[in-house]
C-alpha cells in the first residue's frame, strides 16, 4: 500500500516537443517496456481471486500480445526521441502498481472469509477496514491508470503509429483496468466479499443481543454492539441489525408479559356487556399497563437508545417502535377502547375514572416513549381511548339525576328499611366527592368543557350532585305513599331521614350543608314520635282505657290482659320483620319505647295483676328483652357473598343489589 504515495501525477504531454523522426532503437525500447508491462499485468491479475472471472476471458488475448506486437507494430517515422520513451514509461508504471495491489486484496479476502468475528471482533473490524481501503484505492487509481493508458494510445496515434490489432490489444488492457475499477463496488453487492463480511457482523450482532437479552447489556457487550453498528451504518447496511434487535427484544418482552396472564386482552367486549362482568379485568388492566410502560417499555427505550444512539435518533426510535408494536401495546389500548363501549351504568363511571387516572399518570411516559413517527398508531389509539373515556364518563355523570328518577316506579322495601338505591346513591356520591375520584372527575369535566369551548365552573359538579339527591328524596316521597300501614310508613321515613342525618361528616353531607342535615334530623324525630304513638301508645291504651271501670273484677282484668297479649304478640310478630339498620337509632327507639311503656306496665301489674295472674304472659323484664330484640338487621346473602357493608364493596356491587340501577339510553 506504500505505492499509493509514489504514484506520479498525470503529466500534461506537449506533442510539439517530440521530433518527427523515430529510430529503430526507440521503437525497440518502447516495445520492450510495453511487453514487460504486459507480463506484469498478466501475472498479477492471475493471482487475484476477485477478478479471476475477468482474467479467464482475457488471458489468451494477453498471451498473444507478445508474439504479434513486433510484427504488427509499424512506426512510419524511424526516429524515436528518448523523451517519448520516458513519458510512456512513466505512464505504464502506475498501471503496474495498481495490479500489484490485487495480490494484497486477495490475501485479505481469504482472511475475511475464513475468520469469525466472534473470536476477535476488534481484529475483524480492522481487517474489513483494510480491505475497504484497498478496494477504494483500487477503484480510485484504476480510473487514473486507464486515463494514462489511453494517453499512451493518443501519443502513439499522434506520432503516427498505426496498426488496428495493436490498438485492440491496448484497448483490451484498458477494459481490464476498468473492470478492476468496479471491483470495490461489486464487493458490496450480494455475493461480494464485503457483503459477506457485513453479513457475518450482522449475525454476530444478533448473537450478542440474543445471548444477553435477559438483562442490561454488560459494558463489553455494549461496546461490541456499538462497534458493529458503527461499521454497518457507515456502509448503509444497518437495517437487518435493527430488525433483528427488535425481533429478539420484543420476543423477550412478550415472554416477560406472559407472566401477567394477559389473556383477558383478547376478550370480545360489546355494548351489550355489563361492566360488572369485566370490571375486575379493568383493575388488572390498569396495573398491567402501568407495569408494562414504566418497568418494561421504558427500560427497552433506554436500552435501545444506548445501543443505537451513535447511529442516529431516527434509527433507535424506529427500533423501539418495532419492539413495542410487536410486544402487544396495541392490544392494551384496544381493550381499553372496547371497554368504553360496553353498557353504561354508575359503576362504569368509577371504572372510567380509574382508566383515566391510569392514563393521566402515564401521560408523560407516553409523550416521551411514543413520540416517534413510527409510533403514530399508538398515539392515535391513545387519543381515541382518552376521548372515549372522557366522553363516556361525562355522559354517565350528567345522566345520573334522570336515571335516579327512572327508579321512582320501583317498589318500596317491605321491611321499612332504607332502600338499597338510597344507600347506593349516597355512597356513590360520596365516592365521586372523595379525594380519590373528585380531582379526576373535575379534570374530566374541565376537559369536556374545553372541547365545547366553555369554561369549567365548580358549580357544574355540585349542581349535578344536588340534582341526584333531590331526585332520590322525591323517590322516597313517592315510595312512602305506597305504605298502607302507618307504623311501617313512620318507620320507613324515620329510617331514611336518619340515613341522611348520618351523612353529616361525609363529603356529601358537607356539600349539602348543615341546614340540610338539621332538617332531616328534625324529620327523623318527628316520625319517631309518630311511630311511638302509633305503636306503644296503642298498646298502652289497651291497658289504660276505661280507668273509671272497676278493674278489681277478675273477669275484666283477664279480658284486658288477653287483649293486651294479643295486640303485643301481633305487633311483635309484624315488627320483628322490620329493620332499623342504624344501630343507634334502633337502640334509641327501643329505649324510648321501654321508657314510655315499661313503668306503666309494672305499675299496672302491681295494681291488677293479682286478679288475672294466670293471664300474665310477660313480666316487665321479659317484655324489655323482647322489645330490645326488635328491628335487628338481617344479613343479606347475594350469591356466596355476605354483603353487610356496601361501602366496602361498592366497586364489586352486583346488579341485583341495586335493583338493576342501570343507565340505559334515554
Amino acid at each position: 500500500m506504500n505505492t499509493i504515495n509514489h504514484f506520479p501525477h498525470k503529466k500534461q504531454i506537449q506533442i510539439s516537443q517530440f521530433t518527427p523522426n523515430f529510430s529503430n532503437w526507440g521503437k525497440k525500447f518502447i516495445m520492450e517496456n510495453l511487453i514487460s508491462a504486459r507480463v506484469l499485468l498478466k501475472n498479477t491479475l492471475e493471482n487475484s481471486k476477485s477478478i479471476a472471472s475477468s482474467l479467464n476471458s482475457t488471458t489468451q488475448k494477453l498471451s498473444s500480445l507478445d508474439s504479434s506486437f513486433n510484427s504488427h507494430l509499424s512506426i512510419q517515422n524511424p526516429t524515436f526521441s528518448a523523451i517519448i520513451k520516458d513519458q510512456i514509461d512513466t505512464l505504464v508504471c502506475p498501471a503496474m502498481a495498481v495490479l500489484r495491489m490485487c495480490s494484497s486484496i486477495q490475501q485479505m479476502e481469504n482472511s475475511v472469509l475464513s475468520e469469525n468475528p466472534g473470536s476477535d471482533l476488534h481484529a475483524y473490524l480492522i481487517l474489513i477496514k483494510k480491505l475497504e481501503d484497498a478496494l477504494k484505492f483500487l477503484g480510485d487509481n484504476c480510473g487514473l491508470a486507464v486515463q494514462w493508458m489511453e494517453d499512451i494510445l493518443r501519443i502513439l496515434e499522434e506520432k503516427m503509429v498505426s496498426n488496428d490489432l495493436y490498438f485492440d490489444k491496448i484497448n483490451m488492457c484498458v477494459r481490464i483496468l476498468k473492470g478492476l475499477k468496479v471491483t470495490g463496488e461489486r464487493a458490496r453487492f450480494d455475493g461480494g466479499i464485503l457483503a459477506d463480511a457485513f453479513r457475518k457482523l450482522e449475525e454476530e450482532f444478533k448473537t450478542l443481543v440474543s445471548e444477553n437479552c435477559w438483562s442490561p447489556f454488560p459494558a463489553a457487550v455494549l461496546q461490541k454492539l456499538k462497534a458493529i453498528l458503527e461499521k454497518l451504518n457507515g456502509n448503509s447496511v444497518i437495517s437487518d441489525c435493527v430488525s433483528g434487535y427488535a425481533e429478539i427484544r420484543s420476543r423477550n418482552v412478550r415472554t416477560n408479559l406472559e407472566g401477567l396472564d394477559l389473556s383477558y386482552l383478547n376478550l370480545s367486549v360489546t355494548e351489550s356487556d355489563d361492566v360488572q362482568d369485566i370490571q375486575g379485568f379493568i383493575n388488572e388492566w390498569c396495573k398491567h399497563l402501568e407495569f408494562s410502560v414504566k418497568c418494561v417499555f421504558r427500560g427497552e427505550y433506554e436500552l435501545c437508545k444506548e445501543v443505537f444512539d451513535n447511529v442516529g435518533s431516527d434509527i433507535w426510535m424506529s427500533c423501539f417502535a418495532k419492539i413495542v408494536n410487536q410486544s402487544g401495546i396495541i392490544n392494551f389500548l384496544q381493550f381499553g377502547i372496547n371497554f368504553t363501549k360496553c353498557k353504561r351504568d354508575p359503576v362504569k363511571l368509577l371504572k372510567l375514572l380509574d382508566v383515566f387516572e391510569c392514563l393521566d399518570q402515564l401521560r408523560s411516559e407516553f409523550n416521551w416513549l411514543f413520540a416517534g413517527e413510527e409510533c403514530t398508531e399508538i398515539r392515535n389509539l391513545t387519543r381515541e381511548l382518552i376521548r372515549e373515556v372522557i366522553t363516556g364518563a361525562c355522559e354517565i355523570f350528567f345522566e345520573l339525576p334522570c336515571q335516579v328518577k327512572t327508579q321512582r316506579r320501583s317498589s318500596s322495601p317491605s321491611d321499612g328499611s332504607v332502600p338499597q338505591l338510597v344507600s347506593f346513591v349516597t355512597d356513590y356520591c360520596n365516592y365521586l366527592l372523595d379525594e380519590d375520584y373528585k380531582p379526576l372527575l373535575i379534570k374530566i369535566l374541565t376537559i369536556n368543557q374545553t372541547w365545547k369551548n366553555e369554561e369549567y365552573d365548580d358549580t357544574i359538579l355540585f349542581h349535578n350532585i344536588n340534582l341526584v339527591i333531590k331526585e332520590i328524596c322525591l323517590n322516597l316521597e313517592t315510595w312512602s305513599n305506597a305504605y298502607q300501614d302507618k307504623q311501617l310508613l313512620y318507620l320507613f321515613m324515620m329510617n331514611n331521614h336518619s340515613h341522611f342525618c348520618n351523612l353529616e361528616t361525609t363529603k356529601l353531607g358537607i356539600l349539602m350543608g348543615d341546614s340540610w342535615i338539621e332538617a332531616h334530623d328534625q324529620y327523623k324525630d318527628y316520625y319517631m314520635k309518630l311511630y311511638l304513638k302509633e305503636t306503644w301508645g296503642k298498646i298502652v291504651e289497651i291497658l289504660g282505657r276505661d280507668q273509671d271501670q272497676d278493674l278489681t273484677c277478675a273477669i275484666t282484668v283477664k279480658k284486658r290482659l288477653k287483649e293486651f297479649n294479643e295486640a303485643l304478640d301481633g305487633m311483635y310478630e309484624k315488627q320483628s320483620k322490620w329493620v332499623v339498620s342504624d344501630e343507634k337509632l334502633r337502640l334509641k327507639i327501643c329505649k324510648l319505647g321501654m321508657q314510655a311503656f315499661l313503668p306503666f306496665y309494672r305499675e299496672w301489674l302491681t295494681n291488677y295483676g293479682c286478679f288475672g295472674e294466670e293471664e300474665v304472659k310477660y313480666t316487665a323484664q321479659g317484655l324489655a328483652s323482647m322489645l330490645s330484640s326488635l328491628f335487628q338487621p338481617k344479613i343479606r346473602m347475594y350469591g356466596a357473598i355476605k354483603q353487610t357493608n356496601w361501602v366496602d364493596e361498592v366497586k364489586n356491587i352486583e346488579v341485583d343489589q341495586i335493583h338493576h340501577f342501570t343507565l340505559m339510553a334515554i
